[in-house]
């Protein structure tokens, strides 16, 4: 006979990524549950099955004794329609008490991290509670202590990888648009003898991560074995790492920085290290760009950072080498998904006729992996990254990587598909380029629809310090969507990102401040 905490299990498809059930309003009062609380599911099949949900009512969506979970939930507890589930009240978190204590500026024990990292995995911690543990990061902060606590409570949330020979890894701590570098650098590196299996994550606050860019080109949801697979046979692989379950807690934590926008120190290199704990990643270079509107904004600022990330490696058994780059423009001058995927492939075929400042970032901080393990002379590693890249080895190298992801490996740049909606701007006066705003780009770029949208996204044709003259191209923005490109144009007017010496700023009554020829907005068409 099925008791009053039995109900038959509905599936159906449904377009949220929450881990919410629903129950019928007259079930929820017989089992004393209300709208929000948080409840555990167990598969009354097989015991060790169980998840902890939050529930929502309804008096007409679900029958009576029935429980509705999206399919893709249910798929994970092996339930199927008509299954019987069982469910039960949590306990309150303890991680509440210890985030106010966090929040207070108290330290945390390992064991109370531990706690909190534990009851964020197994989702009796909601947006909220999480929520407010990234801002006491941000404004409490933690001392190394906790955040060595934190970094191995994240790695070990999931699973972990263990390679058989010496692994090498690039990771950026991000802020500048358009920074593709890692599809230059896996390729030379793997082209050198070495390993590199690069997992890395989706876009946060910038238009594109690095996974984002290169999905464009293959497939980068591998499983695990996929990606071990793939990494000792060609070397090297560009995949997210979200698919692995490696230090899921991060990607949880992740998806709340993209709500509230912040990014805290703690949080960073919390994530950053054990995401390569995770992956056994034993040696890595870390680029930190700096600059206005960078994530670190002084030399100083960017060396202190860089010595944190250093000792915590040194706690953990990862050699970190530092490399501090310039950040106050666009790495290339594509921005958004499918623009640096394809600028990326073009850099690749064809170096001499790619972005300098793309391809020496690349090779500057290949040339210190290079460096690090022994396959170049102290000085000498960019000269060796430059030489492998420009003799098509990496080329071929990342050929190989794309169709043993999945994807075509013979895909051409002019293949790959970008916005169909298009909007040109042009200088409205002779001058010289004074400033490039990579807040104003991200903006403009996260506004046409990137990273979601892949064919999103803007193509600066200028940098700072350039010549130009009235009515020349300085910018286009591609979007995939007619709305979205008045999203952006939008942002643009408000917040223009390039300056230029003897540009009008404002007028009032206000005006359009570029030249925008109504011939240069076009629909449906990416020709020029």
């Amino acid at each position: 006979m099925r008791g009053k905490d039995k109900l038959a299990v509905v599936t159906k498809t449904l377009n949220y990524d929450e881990k919410i059930i629903i129950l019928n309003t007259e079930d929820a009062k017989k089992l004393e549950i209300k709208s929000g609380d948080k409840i555990v599911l167990t598969n009354v099949n097989n015991t060790s099955l169980k998840a902890i949900f939050t529930v929502a009512t309804s008096s007409d969506m679900i029958d009576e004794g029935a429980i509705l979970i999206p399919k893709n939930l249910a798929e994970k507890l092996s339930l199927k329609d008509g299954d019987l589930v069982k469910i039960s009240q949590t306990h309150k978190p303890e991680s509440i008490e210890l985030i106010k204590k966090k929040m207070a500026g108290e330290k945390l024990e390992r064991a109370e991290i531990q706690t909190i990292v534990n009851e964020i995995v197994s989702g009796l911690l909601g947006k909220t509670e999480i929520m407010g543990f990234v801002m006491a990061q941000k404004y409490a902060g933690m001392d190394m202590d906790e955040i060595e606590s934190l970094t191995r409570a994240i790695a070990e949330s999931g699973e972990s990888i263990e390679f058989k020979r010496p692994t090498y890894d690039k990771h950026s701590i991000g802020g500048v648009p358009g920074n593709k570098v890692s599809l230059l650098i896996v390729p030379i590196i793997a082209s050198a003898g070495l390993l590199i299996p690069k997992t890395s994550s989706r876009a946060i606050t910038s238009p594109s991560g690095t996974a984002d860019t290169m999905e464009v080109l293959t497939n980068v949801n591998l499983t695990l074995e996929e990606f071990v697979e793939v990494a000792n046979k060609v070397g090297g692989a560009l995949i997210w790492g979200g698919a692995l379950n490696l230090a899921p807690a991060d990607d949880i934590i992740i998806n709340i920085e993209k709500t509230l926008r912040i990014d805290p120190i703690p949080q960073m290199l919390a994530s950053i290290m054990a995401k390569k704990m995770a992956a056994g990643i034993k040696t890595m270079v870390l680029d930190v760009p700096i600059g206005k509107e960078t994530k670190m904004e002084s030399i100083d600022e960017a060396i202190n950072f860089a010595r944190l990330v250093i000792e915590l490696g040194n706690r953990l058994g990862i050699r970190v080498q530092a490399g501090i780059t310039y950040g106050e423009q666009p790495v290339g001058h594509n921005v958004g998904p499918a623009l640096e995927a394809k600028e990326a492939l073009e850099a690749l075929i064809d170096p001499k006729s790619a972005p300098a400042s793309l391809v020496e970032k690349s090779c500057s901080l290949a040339g210190l992996l290079l460096e690090m393990s022994g396959k170049a002379p102290i000085g000498m590693g960019h000269k060796v990254a430059k030489d492998i890249l420009y003799s098509g080895k990496a080329y071929q190298k990342m050929k190989e990587i794309i169709e043993a992801q999945g994807g075509d490996p013979d895909i051409k740049p002019s293949e790959i598909e970008i916005g169909q909606y298009k909007y040109e701007v042009y200088a409205p006066v002779d001058g010289f380029v004074t400033k490039v705003s990579n807040s104003s780009i991200n903006q403009i770029a996260r506004a046409a629809g990137a990273p979601k949208e892949k064919g999103a996204g803007i193509i600066l044709h200028v940098k700072r310090g350039r010549k130009v003259v009235a009515g020349q191209k300085i910018l286009e923005i591609y979007a995939e969507r007619s709305v979205k490109l008045q999203d952006a144009i939008h942002v643009l007017e408000s917040n223009p990102p390039v300056i230029i010496e003897g540009m009008l700023l404002k007028t009032v009554p206000e005006r359009t401040i570029y030249k925008f020829p109504q011939e240069s907005y076009s629909q449906g068409s990416n020709s020029e």
